[in-house]
């Protein structure tokens, strides 16, 4: 998903040049991917930069690799669904998902654009879809591991049976760092770090498409959601959970993640990405 406007960042983070020769951070996601077999590429963006990217990364991906940019567009609506007054930002992530029901047809693993997730996310993803042929699948990351030093972030908690099975995602928008203690302004919550966090890594399979159209229609129906309300991924995804229609397995990644919430950042993130090139983590330059 690169669909984003980056208002925290200041400018469309996902185009910026964050690798050792200029790469994007997603490339590196779509690198790791296709090491682990994957051989379908979506990008789902902005209308005004489908041609852009779909120049940019045609001439980068191997070429046994499909690749397909869509637009998450507003007036990309369920049949029969229509809405009134105006509305600048995206319909959320869940819509940005629904928007590429056309190109997919098989299980896959939903990604931000703006975040690493290391490598084995990917082999064990690759893993679980060729055990799963209808079941879900979320990549936990250790909270502690997933902060910013520069300020609070948004993350979504999970809580698991132990049989790894998903019960919930609890969403908590002010996590951060105070002296040794994690902590969500919101809600006064303490954590001790350890807990696994959502970070917007799943494996789905196309009966999603039908989920967030039903959540979808029932959105558009209430006007208090037109102006600036978002209908969340992982909010679709609980609801099935809850309704028994999937059971999600939550699998540790066992690798590093980082991401470009605050322009501060993004030091961080180049330094992380030209070490692990220098230690033959990845090509340099990625693409040959």
């Amino acid at each position: 998903m690169a669909a984003g406007r980056g208002s925290r960042y200041g400018k469309l983070k996902q185009f910026d040049a964050l690798g050792p020769n200029g790469e994007f951070l997603m490339e590196f996601s779509m690198y790791d991917a296709i090491e682990n077999g994957f051989d379908h590429i979506v990008v789902i963006t902005q209308k005004t930069n489908v041609g852009f990217l779909t120049d940019h990364l045609s001439t980068r991906l191997p070429n046994n690799i499909k690749l397909d940019v869509v637009a998450q567009e507003l007036n990309d609506l369920p049949k029969g669904s229509t809405f009134n007054g105006e509305r600048e930002k995206p319909w959320g992530t869940a819509h940005a998902v629904w928007s590429a029901r056309e190109v997919i047809d098989d299980s896959f693993v939903v990604i931000n654009a703006d975040d690493y997730y290391g490598k084995s996310a990917y082999k064990k993803a690759a893993d679980f879809i060729k055990a799963n042929t209808t079941d879900y699948a979320l990549a936990g990351y250790t909270l502690k591991d997933t902060l910013s030093e520069h300020g609070s972030v948004s993350r979504g908690v999970c809580k698991m049976d132990d049989a790894n099975n998903l019960l919930s995602v609890n969403e908590r928008t002010k996590i951060e760092r105070i002296s040794d203690t994690i902590k969500d302004a919101d809600s006064g919550l303490e954590f001790t770090g350890d807990e696994l966090a959502s970070m917007n890594f799943w494996v789905c399979n196309p009966s999603i498409f039908t989920s967030i159209e039903e959540d979808f229609k029932a959105f558009l129906k209430d006007d208090s959601n037109i102006a600036s309300g978002e209908i969340y991924l992982p909010f679709v995804i609980q609801e099935m959970l809850e309704n028994n229609k999937i059971g999600v397995k939550v699998i540790p990644s066992g690798g590093e993640w980082f991401g470009i919430t605050y322009a501060s950042d993004k030091e961080k993130a180049m330094a992380d990405l030209k070490k692990m090139a220098k230690e033959g983590g990845y090509k340099s330059p990625l693409w040959n």
